[in-house]
């Protein structure tokens, strides 16, 4: 099962019509073109980059629905949760269980106060034992951020809990994440700025923004380090961080949303009250992906 979750796994951004509706054709062509065209690894559905917090439990499953539909069991599908209570976290799981996803990519319970670590513990257990799914913990929320140490308890103690989704800027914490659960464990680094090392150090793969950016070069990334090939995985990641520096911004979804159209990739504007990225930040984004090769 660990094995199916691996490489370049882009959080697909979800594309919103002008009344801010689920435009389910524009997400039927970004799954084929980066299933088809970019040759990813798997997708990820319901993410920050996905706008998740905005989602209904409805348009998650539909959401869902469609791209598992478009892969047709080609690579995995992952359905991201963001909300703030165990029971919510259990309804928004059971509402995807029959849609053969692969797992789910869930943040711990995060408005305001951070539950302590057995509570954090019991979350995600009740999680797995209520939807019956792989867990993925989706460790982002900087005031509900869970240590190594924590994260090793809760993947060595909890049946069902099978990776971590490693987000922030701090490649010390995935390095020692790394070393705590080797392989136990499916590790996916989203220290987008710094994927060639997180690669090089034994990530299992990546959920992250920039993948979605840009998903090509990305995946050439990848396969560099597997192959050994670090001389080209380091110009491949020159190539990358000054998209990353571009689009890393508070109003990222928008900014990669932004990125999809420069490409020809329809995907909308952002869900209120986010902005739409503004004008300086679409002339950094153009020159970035100019520069990388991408336009």
């Amino acid at each position: 099962m660990l094995d199916v979750i691996h490489g370049i796994v882009p959080p697909m951004v979800t594309p919103f019509r002008a009344d801010e509706g689920l435009d389910e054709a524009a997400l039927r062509a970004e799954a084929r073109y980066l299933i088809d065209t970019a040759r990813v690894h798997g997708l990820a559905v319901g993410g920050s980059t996905g706008e998740g917090h905005t989602l209904t439990t409805a348009e998650v499953r539909r959401a869902t629905e469609i791209v598992v539909g478009e892969a047709r069991g080609r690579v995995p599908v992952i359905t991201g949760i963001i909300t703030n209570s165990t029971a919510s976290a259990i309804e928004r799981g059971r509402a995807v269980r029959d849609l053969g996803v692969a797992a789910l990519q869930v943040t711990p319970v995060h408005y305001l106060f951070r539950p302590d670590d057995d509570a954090m513990l019991r979350h995600f257990e009740a999680l797995a034992r209520g939807t019956g799914l792989p867990i993925l913990i989706y460790n982002v929320v900087p005031w509900a951020y869970l240590s190594p140490a924590l994260l090793a308890r809760i993947l060595s103690s909890v049946e069902g809990v099978v990776g971590v989704k490693q987000s922030a800027g701090d490649l010390k914490l995935l390095a020692d994440l790394l070393l705590l659960v080797g392989d136990r464990a499916r590790v996916m680094s989203a220290v987008d700025a710094l994927l060639y090392p997180s690669f090089a150090l034994g990530a299992h793969g990546a959920i992250a923004a920039i993948l979605t950016a840009v998903p090509r070069v990305c995946v050439q990334l990848w396969d560099a380090v597997q192959a050994g090939d670090h001389k080209q995985a380091r110009a491949l990641h020159e190539r990358l961080l000054p998209v990353w520096n571009a689009i890393g911004q508070e109003n990222l979804p928008a900014n990669v949303k932004h990125c999809l159209a420069l490409q020809g990739r329809p995907a909308g504007g952002p869900r209120a009250p986010m902005p739409p990225t503004s004008p300086a930040q679409a002339a950094a984004i153009r020159q970035a992906l100019v520069a990388a090769g991408v336009l």
